[in-house]
């Protein structure tokens, strides 16, 4: 999630264990997916943005984390309960372990909370294109842990695919001030860089819970997970004084919450199921310059052509390694 990750998040998970694209669905449908993929890489771009105005109101991240998870928890506990009943009544519910119940809780707290932290930390620090520029390579990242630690062989296609997508993250390094705002760029986008790796973490070791239990109610599950991690985090730090804020805080919270964590994530669950994981990467790659457009015009970003030149590269590569 990357919430966000993962932000954000949950398709590629879905992505990686979807099945083929289904000849039983009509063009109208099909076109119909499209545009919610368009709109659910709009949302998720957007949650960027959202914590960048945020901040602008002197909140700390642990604080606006939380409010976010608060604030969505009740959308997932809900669809839980109801994911739960209806494969009650098609007879198709799966019994859980102790030890499913610990790996699902882990892997919640490492891809959404975990990953979601360092995230916000790091928007502290650079710009919100920026951010999603380097929270896209986290399917190179799967594909390094792929390697090394399941011993997957990597070909010669996803070899070059990984020098586009690194070499692009280095042009845009090349703008210089562009990329922060005066303060640690460097260490904002190894934040970043750290969060996505996080996630991939999370997207390779939740494969066998996916497809026993299904996307639906995995990804409910690990939401609740990070939102108890956070819940409890910030009662540590901050005895949960989440009331003390100005308004706007909370409107950017629960717009976080809805448009940029709960809505995206089922749009692209259906879109996945009717038009298959690979037209949804494509689709989906309008993300990073979805965020420079809005980081733009809403926060007053600017951005160089070293910038644009290495968020093309980072597509290529990325999209080069999905359609693989």
């Amino acid at each position: 999630m990357p919430d966000n990750y993962p932000w954000n998040l949950q398709t590629s998970t879905q992505m990686s264990t979807a099945p083929a694209l289904s000849n039983n669905f009509s063009q109208r449908r099909r076109i119909i997916a499209s545009v919610l993929v368009l709109i659910a890489a709009l949302c998720f771009s957007a949650k960027a943005v959202l914590v960048k105005l945020a901040y602008r109101y002197e909140i700390d991240s642990i604080s606006l984390l939380t409010l976010r998870m608060v604030f969505s928890l009740p959308f997932f506990l809900g669809i839980a309960i109801w994911a739960k009943q209806k494969a009650l009544k098609e007879n198709r519910h799966v019994i859980l372990s102790a030890r499913d119940w610990i790996a699902i809780f882990l892997f919640g707290l490492c891809g959404y909370y975990l990953a979601s932290m360092l995230d916000f930390m790091g928007l502290f620090y650079i710009t919100a294109g920026l951010e999603r520029l380097i929270l896209f390579l986290y399917p190179t990242m799967v594909l390094a842990i792929n390697a090394i630690f399941l011993k997957k062989p990597v070909t010669r296609i996803q070899w070059i695919a990984l020098a586009l997508t690194y070499g692009g993250v280095s042009l845009a390094f090349l703008d210089g001030g562009q990329l922060g705002e005066g303060r640690n760029v460097l260490l904002g986008s190894i934040l970043i860089f750290f969060s996505g790796l996080t996630y991939a973490i999370y997207l390779v070791g939740s494969g066998q819970y996916i497809a026993k239990v299904g996307s639906l109610r995995y990804t409910c599950l690990a939401m609740l997970a990070a939102s108890v991690g956070v819940i409890v985090q910030h009662g540590i730090i901050f005895q949960w004084a989440l009331f003390h804020f100005p308004a706007p805080v909370y409107v950017l919270a629960l717009i976080m919450a809805i448009l940029s964590t709960v809505l995206p994530t089922f749009l692209m669950s259906e879109a996945i199921r009717i038009i298959g994981s690979s037209n949804v990467a494509i689709i989906g790659s309008i993300g990073p310059v979805a965020t420079i457009v809005m980081g733009y015009f809403l926060l007053g970003e600017t951005f160089g052509i070293w910038q644009f030149l290495g968020t093309i590269l980072v597509i290529i590569g990325v999209l080069r390694i999905s359609l693989k």
